[in-house]
């Protein structure tokens, strides 16, 4: 009964102090009431308040009270008090409550407010509160007990509002935030609450009391799921790390803190750690065996931050595959993690379908793994080892993709050296790039002994051969080299059959000037040289040989081009050539089209043969005659106004023009028949992806040709059934031909040419742009649109 009169007392009284702060206007009745609500909330007061009482103020009336105060904000009394008085009694109110409700009613009130000196005062009052550790005492006040009375509802809205507030302030106050609101400052001072929470609870645990950690790890959850993880763990983990080392209360106290992070939360929590702790064994300590515990926690660390996600540095990597070696109860989920790694290795749609980024990731992870197994478990993943190495190393090797062929090359050495240490291992010859060393490093013991570090020094010098005394062999006579050929036949007879290699290295570094400056009788012998060319190897490794061989080849196909594009041409198709030498014709074309189709500055020095002037002669012609029929329009036509316009680039004449079918025309005749050796539209992705790409520069230089219609809608035939190939490389070189075709062909006659496809061209490049998964793909879809709307502007324009 005496309870139920302190409740009605209490209730009596605070209604008193409302109506009076709503309706009074004397200043010191306010003041005089704000001293009397100041009683339920400070010791010291007139000292005559029962701490029954006060409990039911805090848990029934101090909102109401607040609310008060808040408006209050407009009245005249606020502004007649000093700054003095409302820091005295009114700030007070705020400061000195239960830190949960002060928080929403401040926070709510700052953004129902206008601009004004009520809501400078707020912002004031809150930025006190920051400061006087109310958050930490916030964040205690549900740890050292447990609210049982709250409502669900009340527990997420205080979550809301407490990880919020860099938001909720931003959105109000923008642009003029005071510091302390601002996500960096707020994250460092919500993670020293929280780390000093975990120190009361440390205390409070030693003397015998129990605390509660749910709000805790909620509050852990929600700030990092909204994107303050690094922040909040930047300054958080190495706090942990070091309390840890040493205290294994602390280490109990830490694990059981992830362990009441909500499933929702878990996986924004445990990536944010991850990423900042600073090595495995920190990690260790402070997540304990969660991902024993926790299914969500498990499936991140053993699958999403591995195969689903490549964007976390090879520190991540290493942190979470070391916190799983470093215990015999989670080596199990590393053996189960680096099958998974395998599979999505080896998988031939993964590694066609995935960007090269990921593959560079997920190569690093299964190496990282590889190198922190046992004996015992690599004999017991001998067999899943065994597969990844024989399936996925082809696979690999079967790319287009040089980084990923080198990928497979070094991966493949990796994991034989694993396997057997005995018999013969895998060996590539590849060239070392930064990629194939950041792959190696990955099998490199992490050690940072002093002693470890100074015998490697001491070995590196120990085996540097600078000192080194060069032995002196007199009986050594400098080889004679052969004299430079002067003649193009007496060259190419140095090449047929000579066994001195001087002489075969001499006739190759003068073989081009010598075509060059002899046109007439390059021409009679253009195709026998050619031949000899494509079929010469390099037997006596001569410096330089693969570029004087490609530019020898141009100077032939430039000085005759006809018959030597006809012999190429050919020869592409033909049977019994290695891909290389495919390559080489492709590559030969493609730098010959380029030089040929440069501008004619100048009579050349040589007669061309006669069936090129012949139609040079025509071409030039014909745009003479264009020209005056423009001029003679534009004379006779009356302007009523002629807006600004800039005149495209003038065509200029070039000798690649009429010849530019004899290029172009024979690669597209026999693609489509497979041969015993060359399977274009099968096996061979790399030498179709060349293909497209040459066909698609063959066609961009013959901008301003007569015949560069008919070979744009031939181009565009030929790829439309490639554009959704499976290889990368091949969709790439499609999008190529493509913007080609939509530069180099004149607008009019494009649209007619497409016609009807003009609607399934743009929905396809739409869709490419927005969904391939290589980015070289996407950029290429989109120029292509662009390029596409940019015509058809041109076109439907009046």
């Amino acid at each position: 009964m005496a309870s139920a009169d302190g409740e009605g007392n209490v209730r009596l009284a605070v209604a008193q102090c409302i109506k009076t702060l709503t309706s009074a206007k004397d200043t010191d009745d306010i003041t005089k009431v704000l001293r009397q609500l100041l009683c339920y909330l400070e010791d010291g007061h007139h000292g005559n308040i029962p701490s029954e009482q006060r409990l039911e103020f805090c848990r029934s009336h101090y909102t109401r009270v607040l609310q008060a105060l808040v408006k209050g904000l407009s009245a005249d009394w606020f502004h007649r008090m000093t700054a003095a008085q409302r820091k005295a009694w009114w700030d007070r109110q705020f400061l000195s409550g239960p830190p949960d409700q002060a928080l929403l009613i401040l926070l709510d009130a700052i953004t129902a407010s206008s601009p004004s000196l009520g809501l400078e005062h707020l912002v004031c009052v809150l930025e006190e509160f920051l400061r006087t550790g109310r958050i930490e005492t916030l964040l205690w006040s549900r740890t050292e007990k447990e609210n049982t009375g709250d409502s669900p509802q009340f527990r997420e809205v205080v979550l809301g509002r407490l990880v919020g507030l860099p938001s909720i302030t931003a959105n109000k106050l923008h642009p003029q935030i005071p510091a302390a609101f601002l996500p960096q400052p707020y994250c460092q001072l919500l993670g020293s609450a929280i780390l000093n929470t975990l120190e009361k609870t440390c205390q409070a645990l030693r003397s015998g009391q129990d605390c509660f950690l749910s709000f805790l790890a909620e509050t852990l959850g929600k700030a990092c799921a909204q994107g303050y993880g690094a922040l909040l763990f930047g300054s958080l983990a190495p706090q942990l790390s070091a309390h840890t080392h040493f205290d294994a209360l602390w280490c109990r106290v830490c694990v059981k803190l992830l362990e009441n992070v909500p499933d929702r939360w878990m996986e924004a929590v445990v990536t944010s750690l991850i990423q900042t702790v600073d090595c495995p064994e920190a990690l260790s300590r402070i997540m304990g065996n969660v991902a024993l515990k926790n299914t969500k926690a498990q499936f991140v660390i053993t699958h999403k931050l591995i195969l689903l996600q490549y964007h976390h540095k090879v520190s991540v990597v290493r942190n979470l595959l070391g916190y799983l070696a470093l215990d015999d109860e989670r080596r199990p989920l590393l053996t189960q993690l680096l099958q998974g790694v395998c599979n999505a290795w080896s998988n031939k749609s993964a590694i066609k379908h995935t960007p090269v980024e990921q593959q560079m990731y997920v190569s690093k992870a299964l190496l990282l793994c590889l190198n922190l197994l046992n004996a015992q478990e690599l004999e017991q993943l001998h067999s899943d080892l065994l597969q990844c190495l024989l399936s996925g190393v082809q696979c690999h090797l079967d790319s287009n993709v040089l980084l990923i062929r080198r990928i497979g090359m070094v991966v493949g050495e990796c994991i034989s050296q694993k396997l057997d240490t005995h018999s013969t291992q895998l060996s590539f010859q590849y060239e070392p790039d930064d990629d194939s060393r950041e792959l190696l490093a990955m099998m490199q013991p992490v050690d940072n002994n002093p002693t470890y570090i100074l015998n490697s020094i001491f070995l590196l010098i120990l085996f540097s051969d600078d000192e080194l005394t060069p032995y002196d062999m007199p009986a050594d006579q400098e080889r004679q080299k052969s004299a430079t050929p002067r003649y193009v036949r007496d060259c190419l007879e140095g090449l047929i059959n000579s066994d001195d290699a001087d002489r075969v290295a001499a006739c190759l570094w003068a073989a081009a000037d010598l075509l060059r400056k002899n046109p007439t009788v390059t021409q009679e012998v253009s195709t026998e040289f050619t031949k000899v060319m494509l079929h010469l190897e390099d037997k006596y490794n001569t410096l330089n040989f693969t570029s004087l061989r490609h530019n020898t080849m141009v100077a032939l196909t430039v000085t005759d081009p006809q018959p030597v594009t006809d012999y190429l041409t050919t020869e592409f198709y033909s049977l019994n050539y290695n891909l290389r030498q495919r390559l080489d014709i492709l590559e030969v074309l493609a730098l010959s089209a380029h030089e040929l189709s440069q501008p004619i500055t100048k009579k050349p020095d040589c007669t061309p043969p006669a069936a090129m002037v012949t139609a040079f002669d025509q071409y030039s012609d014909l745009v003479h005659w264009k020209q005056v029929v423009e001029q003679r329009i534009r004379s006779k036509t009356k302007y009523i106004s002629k807006g600004p316009s800039q005149a495209p680039p003038s065509a200029q004449p070039n000798r690649y023009a009429p010849v530019a079918g004899c290029f172009f025309f024979p690669l597209l005749r026999n693609y489509d028949r497979p041969q015993v050796t060359f399977d274009l539209l099968g096996s061979d992705h790399m030498v179709l992806s060349r293909l497209l790409n040459t066909l698609g520069m063959l066609v961009h230089l013959a901008v301003n040709a007569p015949v560069v219609t008919q070979m744009g809608k031939a181009l565009m035939d030929f790829v439309w059934a490639l554009r959704f190939h499976a290889d990368q490389c091949v969709r790439r070189g499609v999008l190529v031909c493509v913007c080609a075709v939509f530069m180099s062909m004149p607008s009019q006659n494009l649209l007619i040419e497409l016609n009807e496809d003009v609607l399934d061209t743009r929905t396809w490049l739409a869709d490419v742009a927005e969904t391939d998964v290589d980015a070289d793909c996407r950029s290429l879809a989109v120029q292509s649109l662009v390029l596409l709307d940019k015509n058809l502007k041109k076109e439907l324009q009046p």
